[in-house]
């Protein structure tokens, strides 16, 4: 059989490929921009692509064309998408083969506005280095694993699932696809406002979701996030909650933050096992504690084991990953797309770096952080940044709603408090951190895209100026 992909180098489409290919599919795809590690995986993997969008690029005896969500997958401005729905040849979302991979396997779905690449990685993670060999779909790219999915022998399947609609033709949440059959809930906290306008629209497919488990369904939830509580209480299957207070049955005591962080893993007021990791921050021993209590809940695992996995755990790229370890000067990256990540990156650098200054650099990337229904979020999001440099808003699709100003974000964050400046150019944002830094500072550069290149040149400058010694 063979399957050909249009936008092959997004994530989901390059981890659906993958997984297609282990089952012993040919495989092509096209897309305008393939970089690492994406782009290293599909050639390990020996699965060609093409570069931009040619109806030529379709196989002409192919069996399957996979289309992507994005904006330029549209027949009306896309040669290529166009050829394929005209080709007669079955056309497909990626979520539509994850449903097929699915159907006969025991599914754990993690979901939620925020956690759910930490978590589900972890999971995969912990099951693989007890030597369970599981399925797993990740929807970023994590440290130690050769690939960001496969298809294992067990029946276990972890897979990240996204609330976002399944493709340009099919509204429906992508996680609705996968059979669940378990869901590790870490949040429902209102995000996708351009495809989600309410809170109530977007708690909609959650509870979809919940209501498609079989009677012997389990949902472990973020007890401590009160959606992700409240959807969670409706259902009347096994449930359970964990959090960081010990209110909630799975809870972790005995905190101690360092470049490894330790603590005992508690079950009520039992212990069941002292854990330790160098993930940074609150929400990731939140993270940890919702995975242990499914794995122990299901009893996939040994107490030993999921200590032993967590411990052994590197973490995902791009949440709060260290980008600079030639330097004296901690620069780290965290995944800013929404005000719970963000928030959570600050919190965990004031625990981790408390005595030294926090700079951080910010790009409005998402829809959620340029659209004025959100402007409240720069209230306080920043608390704990000594000072925040506010790079442009990124444009794309800035005519589909209330975009806000580069001006208007600076000011509002300036009126509640905070020390704020605009910057304009990657080299001007170089120029200036280059004059500010300190001995003592520590940078983080908030994003979900790719801040004009500043991800790497921010690092190579500090590590020049203040290299290790």
């Amino acid at each position: 059989m063979k399957a050909h992909f249009i936008g092959i180098a997004g994530k989901g489409m390059s981890a659906t490929a993958l997984l297609l290919r282990e089952q012993g599919w040919e495989i092509t795809g096209s897309d305008e921009g393939f970089y690492p590690p994406v782009s290293t995986y599909l050639t390990e993997a020996g699965i060609g692509f093409a570069h931009g969008y040619r109806k030529e690029n379709i196989p002409a005896d192919v069996d399957r064309i996979i289309i992507g969500k994005n904006a330029k997958l549209i027949p009306e401005t896309n040669a290529e998408v166009q050829a394929a729905l005209e080709s007669g040849v079955r056309v497909c979302s990626f979520p539509d083969i994850l449903e097929e991979l699915t159907e006969n396997t025991d599914n754990i779905i993690v979901a939620g506005s925020y956690g759910k690449s930490t978590s589900t990685a972890l999971l995969a993670w912990c099951l693989k280095e007890a030597g369970k060999d599981p399925s797993y779909f990740i929807g970023e790219i994590t440290k130690g694993f050769t690939a960001h999915a496969h298809k294992g022998a067990s029946d276990v399947f972890v897979l990240e699932g996204d609330e976002y609609p399944s493709s340009n033709w099919d509204p429906r949440s992508k996680f609705l696809h996968y059979h669940a059959k378990n869901i590790l809930l870490t949040s429902a906290t209102h995000d996708h406002i351009n495809i989600y306008p309410t809170h109530a629209d977007y708690l909609a497919p959650f509870r979809a979701l919940i209501a498609s488990l079989p009677a012997n369904g389990l949902v472990v939830a973020n007890g401590g996030e009160e959606h992700a509580r409240a959807l969670t209480e409706e259902y009347t299957g096994t449930k359970v909650f964990y959090g960081i207070d010990s209110v909630h049955e799975w809870h972790p005591t005995n905190i101690g933050y360092g470049e490894t962080t330790t603590f005992d893993l508690m079950k009520g007021d039992e212990l069941v096992i002292s854990i330790s990791t160098t993930l940074l921050g609150t929400h990731n021993i939140e993270n940890i504690v919702g995975v242990c209590a499914l794995l122990l809940e299901k009893k996939l695992l040994t107490p030993a084991e999921v200590a032993r996995g967590v411990a052994s755990f590197q973490g995902v790229k791009r949440r709060l990953e260290l980008l600079s370890p030639g330097s004296r000067i901690p620069v780290l990256e965290g995944f800013g797309s929404s005000y719970e990540k963000a928030r959570s990156a600050l919190v965990a650098m004031k625990n981790h770096y408390a005595n030294k200054r926090i700079l951080v650099v910010f790009e409005p990337h998402t829809f959620s952080w340029r659209n004025r229904q959100s402007i409240g979020w720069y209230d306080s999001v920043f608390a704990g940044a000594d000072i925040v440099y506010i790079y442009e808003p990124a444009t794309q699709g800035h005519e589909t709603h209330a975009q806000l100003s580069q001006a208007e974000i600076v000011a509002r964050i300036t009126d509640a408090g905070f020390s704020a400046f605009a910057v304009t150019s990657a080299a001007q944002t170089l120029n200036i951190l280059g004059e500010e830094l300190k001995e003592d500072d520590t940078v983080l550069l908030l994003t979900s895209g790719n801040l004009d290149g500043l991800i790497e040149t921010i690092p190579a400058l500090v590590e020049k100026k203040f290299p290790i010694t």
